[in-house]
């Protein structure tokens, strides 16, 4: 009776928000129809909260990791001009895992086998000693901040998932669930444009150009693709997962279609392109069934459903508009949208620059961005400083030579723990099966396997990596002493 009462009191309190959003909107607007639009959104935000809150398994630590990952990659949209807000966030990182990765020299020896961490980790090392040889101290003393951040991050994962004292379980849940709060949150805030063909956008250069693609809203706003990809990632974690309830897994893969068509986003809709692929090879090489008996019924209908996501993208959603679209010239000669331009001013610095920034990276900046004449503004400048926009060659620029050959080694890593069976025979699990190898295609044109601030998609397969690893280290359990026969009583 208790649960009962809390769930309608859960819905009477999503309700309520959703009417708040519709009028607000309509003290904006002074339109009926803007309003009820609005409500209709809060509505579907609200339904997200729900399903979020509703996984089984949620732990407060991947909760907490994953929500403040999220969070430090939506303001590095929201607060673009206010970094100081970014860095408190960063600031409350470092206390939070640097307490959950203790003792840190016993989680550090499991660092150098995880992908992830020459993914994620290594460029920023290598970018220290670039920026020290160089005499750019400030830079040098950014770069460690990074660098410590991120490595709390990943030690904190393989703390929390050996101990279980500490956590011990699979930390991913809670994180695609703060992902999808996240996503919750900007739809939200967006909830007045939502559905016009014309989105709210933040006071970005590049953004203006980006209008009909869904960001957010005042105080909120997010990249559409990295929205796109964060929605993708929840959606492996969860839409693959068969312990999971139907109609959570139905209802993340609804998302998925909405957010995809909103977000008109290319790279996004690859990543998931990739995961049904992935997970309909899965299938047919009887992953989840035995030898001796084809799939299920049921295998069949989930391998069909992430296509139906795709198709309702590409009609209803409008992805046969936008899918092969330069966003920014109109003669549509670079459907990359200027990315080659940027990686082709990477090599260029590259080879002007000195033997220390050759092997270790570019150390002009601390995130290393790239500036080019042909950025979209006047020649006069101001520059933008733009995202290389391409993890391999993200982490060349941040990383150099060094830097690279990290990248290399890192992605080797993660897709044979990806692929790789256990001493007993068992497979990793199947989702992060998929999503290693279902973000190998986005590397082109994102830079979402090499962490950073907006490093929640690098940080997810982080700790499906460290889970698989740290329970392929654990000897097999003993099995339980028979009983023994109590003694005859004389």
């Amino acid at each position: 009776m208790t649960v009962s009462k809390g769930r309608a009191a859960g819905a009477a309190a999503a309700v309520v928000i959703a009417l708040l959003a519709g009028v607000l909107e309509y003290s904006r607007t002074d339109s009926i129809g803007q309003s009820a639009e609005a409500f209709a959104a809060g509505l579907i935000a609200m339904a997200v909260v729900g399903l979020a809150l509703s996984l089984p398994g949620i732990t407060p630590h991947g909760l907490v990791l994953g929500g403040l990952f999220t969070l430090a990659g939506i303001l590095t949209w929201t607060a673009t001009t206010r970094p100081g807000i970014i860095w408190a966030v960063l600031a409350v990182e470092v206390v939070v895992f640097a307490v959950w990765a203790w003792p840190w020299l016993r989680s550090a020896r499991s660092l150098s086998p995880l992908g992830a961490s020459w993914l994620g980790l290594a460029y920023w090392i290598f970018g220290v000693l670039g920026a020290v040889g160089v005499a750019h101290w400030k830079v040098a003393g950014q770069r460690v901040a990074y660098a410590g951040v991120f490595t709390l991050a990943v030690l904190a994962i393989i703390a929390l998932t050996r101990s279980p004292r500490r956590g011990g379980k699979d930390l991913s849940i809670g994180m695609a669930a703060a992902v999808l709060l996240g996503i919750a949150a900007l739809l939200l805030v967006g909830s007045g444009s939502l559905f016009d063909k014309v989105h709210a956008i933040p006071d970005n250069a590049s953004a203006r150009l980006m209008t009909d693609r869904f960001w957010g809203g005042q105080g909120l706003f997010y990249h559409p693709n990295s929205l796109a990809g964060l929605m993708v990632v929840a959606g492996i974690r969860i839409g693959f997962d068969r312990a999971l309830a139907a109609w959570q897994r139905l209802g993340v893969a609804a998302l998925a279609a909405l957010v995809l068509s909103i977000s008109d986003s290319r790279t996004g809709f690859v990543f998931a392109a990739a995961a049904a692929v992935v997970h309909l090879g899965l299938v047919l090489w009887r992953r989840n069934t035995d030898v001796d008996r084809l799939p299920s019924r049921s295998a069949w209908v989930a391998a069909a459903t992430p296509f139906v996501v795709l198709a309702i993208v590409v009609t209803i959603g409008g992805g046969y508009q936008f899918l092969l679209r330069d966003r920014f010239n109109d003669n549509g000669s670079d459907v990359t949208s200027g990315r080659t331009d940027t990686w082709r001013q990477v090599w260029v610095d590259w080879k002007d620059a000195g033997l220390a920034e050759k092997a270790f990276g570019d150390a002009r900046t601390s995130r290393a961005v790239v500036e080019r004449i042909n950025d979209g503004n006047p020649p006069e400048g101001p520059r933008r400083q733009l995202n290389t926009d391409n993890a391999a060659v993200g982490a060349f620029r941040r990383g150099g030579v060094f830097g690279a050959a990290a990248f290399v080694v890192g992605l080797a890593l993660l897709l044979w723990h990806a692929l790789r069976r256990r001493r007993d025979g068992t497979l990793p699990a199947a989702w992060f099966t998929i999503g290693a190898l279902a973000v190998v295609p986005t590397i082109a044109t994102e830079d979402w396997l090499i962490g950073g601030t907006n490093g929640a998609i690098w940080l997810l397969l982080a700790a499906g990596e460290a889970r698989t690893i740290l329970r392929r280290e654990e000897p097999a359990e003993a099995p339980e002493p028979a009983p023994q026969p109590e003694p005859a009583v004389s």
